[in-house]
């Protein structure tokens, strides 16, 4: 995984460094008890402070992300975790929402929009 760090976007380095690591668990591009780079070497990497790292992995803790493991280092939580299926189930609405829009803009009726879901969902694995 490497994470993009922008010093102008007015987004705050932590937020982005947790954005990147979130949506890289729920997309499975970090997996379930895959561990993140040490605090030190991250920082170093991204050339910021060790407690803006620690911040970004101690706020994705507190949310269920990853798990922190004093002497070990920081893993990624499973996505049976409750507060990541919220956060999952956050994503799929939003995205269904955005289908639904697109659908009643198109005037695709609701029966027709949950036969494509269902064909969409089928496919895949």
């Amino acid at each position: 995984m490497k994470l993009i760090i922008s010093s102008v976007s007015g987004e705050p380095i932590y937020e982005q460094i947790k954005t990147q690591i979130r949506d890289a668990v729920l997309n499975g591009e970090l997996k379930a008890g895959e561990g993140l780079p040490s605090l030190r070497k991250l920082a170093k990497e991204l050339r910021i402070s060790v407690l803006t790292v620690t911040r970004a992995y101690n706020e994705l803790a507190d949310e269920g992300v990853v798990r922190n493991i004093q002497g070990k280092g920081t893993f990624v939580m499973d996505k049976g975790n409750e507060l990541m299926m919220r956060q999952l189930e956050t994503q799929v609405r939003g995205s269904l929402a955005e289908a639904a829009k697109a659908a009643k803009a198109a005037g695709i009726p609701l029966e027709r929009l949950g036969e494509m879901l269902a064909e969409e969902y089928d496919k895949t694995q």
